[in-house]
C-alpha cells in the first residue's frame, strides 16, 4: 500500500521536493562525502539499471544495486502496486556507505507475474533467495507498507539473516475484540471495482498516489502508469493474500531484530489504532512520527526520513539497544 488519499477535495500543498531532475549522477562513489543537498536521480537512468534474476523457486525478480559495493547491505522493499522506483526520492539522501539492494516484488515492475502465490511469506522467500544469489549473508531491511509486512516476515523467519529492520507506514493489524472500525479510505472496496484496462489517470488512481504535501507529478505519473500495467488478477491476489488475510500479530513475537517504526501523522490508511497494535507488539522498537506527513513520508520529506534511517542503521549496537529500551 502506498497511498495517502483523503476525503478533502484538494490536498494541502507545499513546494515540491528537489529530488526530480533530468541530470543523473550515479550513487556508487564509495566513501564520498554526502552533500547537504545530494544530486537527484533521473528516472530513466534509474529504470535502466534494473536487471532480472531467475530464482530457484522458479520466479523472476527484478532488482538493482547502488551505493558502496563493500558496504553494509540494505534491502529496500516497496509497497503495494509500486516497484523499485518507489525509493528514488529517498536514495540520494541515504548514507553512501550503504550497499543498497532495491527490488521489484513478484507481480510488480519487471518481475514475473505468476498466477500465484502472493502471501507475505511468498514475497519474503523471494527476498531470501535473492540474497542467496547475491551471496549476502545478513542484511538490514527497509520496507514500506506492504513492503514493511514483508520485511517483518523475513526478520521473523530468517532472524540469522537479519541485522536491523525499518518499518515505514506499517501496522500490527486491527485491535483484538470489538467491531471493526470502517477505514477512512476504503481502498480495498475501490480496488475490487477496477476493470481492465486500468486507467492510470482515473480518479481512483490519482487519489491512490496523492499526498498531503506535493510530490513531483512526473514521478507520480510513472508510478500510476506502471501500476496500471500490473494485471488486475495480481492486484486482487496481493490484496486478498498479503493484505486482507495477513495475520500480522501471530508472528510478530518472532521479530527480535532492532526495529525502527516510522509513520506520517496524516496517514489515512495506517491510522492510530493499527499503529498502536504494532507498538504494543514491539515495545522495544524506536518510533518516529512525522507531523503532517502521509502514507509516503519518504516521498514528502526524504531528507528528514533518511536522516532518521541513516542514524538507526549506522548507530553502534549498544546505542540502538539503549534507544529502543522501554
Amino acid at each position: 500500500m502506498n497511498r495517502d488519499a483523503t476525503s478533502s477535495p484538494e490536498p494541502r500543498r507545499r513546494a515540491a521536493p528537489g529530488w526530480l531532475c533530468l541530470a543523473f549522477l550515479p550513487l556508487i562513489a564509495a566513501h564520498a562525502a554526502q552533500p547537504v543537498t545530494p544530486a537527484p536521480l533521473d528516472l530513466d537512468a534509474f529504470d535502466a539499471r534494473k536487471r532480472t534474476v531467475a530464482l530457484p523457486d522458479g520466479e523472476t525478480l527484478g532488482y538493482l544495486t547502488m551505493g558502496n559495493p563493500a558496504g553494509a547491505p540494505v534491502v529496500l522493499i516497496h509497497g503495494y502496486t509500486d516497484n523499485a522506483r518507489d525509493w528514488v526520492p529517498l536514495i540520494p539522501y541515504l548514507s553512501k556507505d550503504l550497499r543498497l539492494i532495491v527490488v521489484d516484488l513478484r507481480g510488480h515492475g519487471v518481475s514475473g507475474k505468476p498466477e500465484c502465490c502472493y502471501t507475505r511469506l511468498d514475497f519474503a522467500y523471494d527476498i531470501k533467495l535473492l540474497l542467496d544469489t547475491l551471496d549476502v549473508k545478513r542484511a538490514d531491511l527497509v520496507g514500506h507498507s506492504l513492503g514493511s509486512f514483508i520485511a517483518q516476515t523475513f526478520a521473523e523467519f530468517w532472524p540469522e539473516r537479519t541485522r536491523r529492520v525499518v518499518l515505514i507506514s506499517s501496522s500490527g493489524g486491527a485491535p483484538a475484540g470489538g467491531p471493526p472500525r470502517p477505514p477512512r479510505f476504503d481502498y480495498a472496496a475501490a480496488i475490487r471495482q477496477l476493470k481492465e484496462p486500468i486507467d492510470p489517470d482515473s480518479k481512483f488512481m490519482i487519489e491512490w498516489w496523492s499526498s498531503p504535501t506535493a510530490v513531483p507529478e512526473e514521478f507520480l505519473r510513472r508510478q500510476r502508469r506502471d501500476a496500471a500495467a500490473i494485471p488486475l488478477r495480481v492486484w486482487l491476489a496481493v490484496l486478498d493474500e498479503a493484505l486482507i488475510e495477513s495475520d500480522l500479530q501471530r508472528t510478530l513475537p518472532r521479530l527480535k531484530a532492532p526495529t525502527l517504526l516510522i509513520w506520517g501523522s496524516a496517514d489515512p490508511i495506517m491510522e492510530e489504532d493499527v499503529r498502536q497494535t504494532l507498538r504494543q507488539a514491539l515495545p522495544h522498537a524506536q518510533v518516529r512520527i512525522f507531523p503532517g506527513l502521509g502514507h509516503n513520508p519518504f516521498w514528502e520529506d526524504p531528507a528528514l526520513c533518511a536522516d532518521v534511517i541513516n542514524r538507526f542503521l549506522t548507530a553502534p549496537p549498544a546505542v540502538v539497544a539503549h534507544a529502543g529500551a522501554p
